[in-house]
Parts: C-alpha cells; structure tokens; sequence
C-alpha cells in the first residue's frame, strides 16, 4: 500500500482487564496543495493515492471545469519533508485559456480538512453550483430495488484499505445493473467522491449520465451537489441524508436514497428511477411515518 497506511504500536484494552501490545495499520493523511496556473487554490487533507483524479474531480465539484479538454495537464511541483525527499504533495493543474483565474467568490482560503466539504467558500452564493440540466426525455437510470440495495455490500468488499484499518470512507461510481465502474478509499469522504468524479473527467466518461454513486456514509449536501455536477443520476448512502441535501437533491432531479444497508432503504426524491417505484402510480404509496429510518439506525451511520 506504500503511504497508504501506516503501522504504529498500540496498547489494546480489554473488558476482562486484559492490557495487550499489538501492530496496528491506519490510513495515511497528509495536506495536499492544489495549485491554478502556479497560483494556491486549496490545501486539503487527504489519504494519498489517485491524487490527480482527487484533483480535476475537487475543480469538477467546485464548477470550474466540466470537460476533459478543459484540463490541459496536472504535474507534482516541488515539495520535500524534513529529509529533502519528494512529498508528492503539491500538484499544479493547466487549465484551458480562460478558466485558469477564478473569481474571489469561488476560492478557498482556509485549509479545507478531510471531512470538509465547502470550508473555504468565500460567499454563500457560490456553495451551490450551477448544475446540468437533466434530459426531456427523463431518466437514463433504472435500477430494481435488489440491486439498489447490494450497492453498499459490493461498495465493502472492494475496499482494500479499509480491510486493512477501518478508517477511511469509500465512494463508487455503478451502472443500473449494479455493475462497478470505479471505486476510491479516502480519509475524507468527500474526497473519495472527488477522486471517482476525477476518474470519469480524465477517462471522458463526463456527463455520467445513467450512473449510480454509492457511499459509505451519510448524504451531506455538498455530496449531493458533487454527484448533480457529475452528472450522475442516484446518490444512494449507508446513513441519513440532511434537509438540505434533500432539498437540492428534489431541485437537481437527482434520486436520494438514505439507510440502504442491505435489508432496506429509504428513497426520499424522485422514486421513479426505481423500477418497482416507476410501477406504481404515483401517490399510491403509504407515507405513514412508521418507519422513518432513523431509529436504530443512525447509530450505525458511518460519518466523517
């Protein structure tokens, strides 16, 4: 795994008074600077690995490119720690003419954390981007609600590093067959979404048009607001959703799906992707309340 991970003492304390020494592995985090034309744009934390991907999907979510061809190249400039050694840590992106500026409202000027989404945004009317229009014709996506609902089993048994130390969130781009087609491991989990986004942009699959992104943790709304941005048609995650992540989700035509560990799932917008949903008139459900998802299973939400 080379800085994926790390190996470190630790004391294991036990119920039964026992006091064990054990190797531990956990999950690299080190900043990253990503740089526009030679100019800092933002310092994020982040697992390494798959940097260039983290850093053209990072300008994908922010709404500076949405094309292939208007990211002319990223390369590693110097940076060197204590013993003089490459860190691979700050990376400059060529953009294509126009784009390499971008307006006061749109940088970032904090250090952004792993679990930050828009920290650094400097005007509340740049949080929420401009996003695609979704075709006239309506959903490319269709998904049956088994195949819905194996997404974050096969999400987990493709995650390396997770095996490995338990910490990192994992973020996968699937078709309505539930077939994989990128998966990424971060510290962040808004990172891993970027870094699957990334993937698509250098791989000029963008819109992802008739694709599913799973995650392993909650539906924040800058999450959401990444997947519109992609393109992508489902946002479906293992925790609870917040308001406003539903509310733009309901705005973006995008399907938000909370809860979805297997056994269940909860759709809170636009169901008609859903091909049992999509067979139903629409009104017809029950919406009683009964079960509303958190209860019981919130504490079980992975967050970040």
């Amino acid at each position: 795994m080379g800085r994926l991970t790390q190996r470190h003492r630790v004391t294991r304390l036990s119920r039964d008074g026992a006091v064990r020494t054990r190797a531990d592995v956990v999950a690299v985090e080190e900043p990253m600077e990503l740089r526009l034309a030679g100019e800092s744009f933002v310092v994020t934390m982040r697992t390494p690995g798959h940097d260039f991907e983290l850093c053209a999907g990072f300008l994908v979510s922010e709404g500076i490119i949405g094309a292939a061809e208007e990211l002319r190249g990223l390369r590693y400039c110097v940076g060197t720690d204590e013993d003089g050694l490459q860190t691979y840590n700050v990376i400059d992106a060529a953009l294509a003419p126009g784009l390499e500026r971008v307006p006061v409202g749109r940088r970032r000027e904090v250090v952004t954390t792993s679990a930050c989404g828009i920290c650094g945004t400097t005007s509340i009317d740049a949080v929420e981007k401009t996003l695609p229009e979704r075709p006239a014709a309506g959903p490319a996506l269709r998904i049956d609600a088994q195949t819905l609902m194996d997404l974050p089993d096969t999400l987990r048994a493709a995650q390396p590093i997770f095996d490995r130390t338990g910490g990192v969130h994992a973020a996968g781009i699937f078709t309505g067959d539930g077939e994989l087609l990128c998966l990424r491991e971060d510290v962040g989990r808004h990172n891993a979404v970027d870094k699957v986004v990334g993937w698509a942009l250098m791989d000029h699959r963008l819109p992802l048009t008739g694709t599913a992104l799973q995650v392993s943790g909650r539906a924040s709304f800058e999450l959401v607001q990444k997947a519109a941005l992609a393109g992508m048609e489902l946002l479906s995650a293992v925790g609870a959703p917040s308001s406003t992540a539903v509310d733009l989700a309901e705005r973006a035509g995008l399907t938000l799906v909370g809860f979805s560990r297997g056994s269940g799932a909860n759709v809170y917008t636009h169901p008609e992707r859903i091909v049992e949903l999509a067979e139903e008139q629409a009104g017809t459900g029950s919406e009683d309340g009964s079960e509303d998802g958190a209860a019981g299973a919130a504490a079980e939400a992975v967050d970040g």
